[in-house]
């Protein structure tokens, strides 16, 4: 390896490896919420999972919209233009508390809209109540990826680690009170993994309000902090923001939703068993899937900043490291699911003993191997996409094959076909594998190169 390569690649994992932590830190939360009412039932699993995965389709529009922050900064930060990146930070907050006016209004329809699916009584029942816990929480999530993404566009991808790890240490021990019972709290079961994650939540985005306050971590690299000034907010760069953000955040939405249809339509009618061990599938992959995405991010940040150079030659190189180390950690991680898939999933079948359970997880988990080197792929050219502001025809790409090819292939094969969880599964690894092949073909186009995500007049 060149010493030019080489020093590229520290770059990468010095700033990757908080995003990769931090990313982790969800993932922990996550397995966590499902392994701590695992003593409740294959019920409590699906109701906890879904209703989880059903809150987030909530979230993940505005998540995906602010995420554009971290482009604005890293392509700010290349034109040597600090002092102009506060004002992002304000335009995502006005978005985040907007997201959450509009979440706690969508309440009385969540039980509703459950009823449309073939959940039985139990499960529908305890998923509305966690959802509704949960939907409280959306400004506090959106709001902490909007600052965590403008401190990554900076360079300081340590502040997004930090409040990570303090909502995930807030959700667990607030996991063990209000699930359990303990230190004289009543005993919540599903209800207290919600309220967990909520209150988690915000205390993550008070610890990031706070720093940006006293204007911690503003100062990276030697390059002084962001210059005090009025910040002249303007209408007109909050539509650009939200211009180039609201297709990455239909993007992730339209992936998202099209899954959770899939979930609450096909998978539901397979039973409760089936249900809760594709959730705990879905949980276990994100232990691959988030760092991943972390590492896509560290990417998608040095390639932002390459173009707001004017260095769009650099960016390639960047992409194919990024793609490297992404593909060898999942690959890694799927490697795993072949050698040991049972022991993985009894862990959430220790008190209820369920043989179908198991049996179908394992077969589930072992077919999630195939689609690693494939996410690999799609997540990081997306997140290169993004940082250069293209985000408008990947967001059609991702809808076009999501709703007219993946829904309607797993409603046949599962419902009408009778394919059961594997015909499923297959039908996952052919949409994440389409889904790399589009991303790779938009990237060699080179389309990206004519987007001009920041006004001329921004940069000095």
């Amino acid at each position: 390896m060149s010493t030019a390569a080489a020093a590229s690649l520290r770059v990468l994992l010095a700033l990757a490896l908080p995003m990769v932590l931090s990313r982790a830190t969800q993932s922990v939360m996550t397995f966590a919420d499902a392994l701590m009412v695992e003593h409740l039932g294959p019920q409590a699993i699906a109701a906890s999972a879904t209703g989880g995965f059903n809150a987030f389709l909530f979230m993940i529009l505005p998540m995906g919209t602010v995420f554009i922050v971290q482009s604005f900064v890293a392509q700010l930060v290349g034109a040597n233009d600090r002092d102009a990146t506060p004002r992002y930070a304000y335009y995502g907050l006005a978005i985040a508390l907007a997201s959450g006016l509009l979440a706690l209004a969508v309440i009385p329809a969540i039980d509703p809209l459950l009823a449309l699916a073939d959940f039985s009584p139990a499960v529908r029942s305890q998923m509305s109540e966690y959802m509704t816990l949960r939907m409280f929480s959306v400004a506090a999530v959106v709001g902490v990826e909007v600052l965590g993404n403008w401190y990554g566009g900076l360079g300081n991808t340590w502040m997004s680690l930090v409040a990570s790890v303090v909502s995930m240490v807030v959700d667990m021990f607030l996991n063990w009170v209000l699930i359990y019972g303990n230190l004289g709290a009543p005993e919540m079961g599903v209800n207290g993994a919600a309220l967990s994650s909520t209150i988690g939540s915000f205390v993550g985005l008070a610890f990031l309000l706070f720093a940006f306050w006293r204007r911690w971590g503003m100062a990276i690299g030697g390059a002084p902090a962001p210059a005090r000034r009025r910040l002249n907010l303007s209408m007109r760069e909050l539509w650009r923001v939200v211009r180039f953000g609201f297709p990455n955040g239909l993007n992730w939405f339209g992936d998202f939703a099209a899954f959770q249809l899939f979930v609450n339509v096909v998978f539901a009618s397979l039973g409760d068993d089936t249900l809760a061990a594709l959730n705990v599938v879905i949980a276990i992959n994100s232990v691959a899937f988030m760092p991943a995405f972390g590492l896509a991010s560290a990417g998608a940040i040095l390639a932002g900043q390459a173009i707001g150079a004017g260095n769009k030659d650099a960016v390639w190189p960047q992409v194919k490291l990024t793609i490297t180390v992404a593909a060898v950690w999942m690959c890694t991680i799927g490697a795993t699911y072949l050698l040991a898939p049972r022991p993985l999933l009894q862990l959430f079948n220790s008190s209820h003993s369920s043989p179908t359970f198991v049996a179908v997880g394992v077969t589930m988990l072992l077919i999630s191997a195939a689609w690693q080197l494939f996410d690999a792929i799609g997540i990081t050219l997306s997140e290169t996409l993004r940082a250069a502001g293209d985000t408008a025809w990947t967001a059609g790409a991702r809808l076009l094959l999501a709703w007219l090819v993946f829904v309607p292939s797993g409603y046949l094969i599962v419902k009408v076909w009778k394919g059961g969880p594997v015909g499923a599964m297959l039908c996952l690894v052919g949409y994440l594998a389409l889904l790399a092949a589009l991303f790779a073909y938009r990237f060699r186009s080179g389309a990206w190169r004519s987007i001009e995500l920041i006004e001329p007049k921004l940069v000095d």
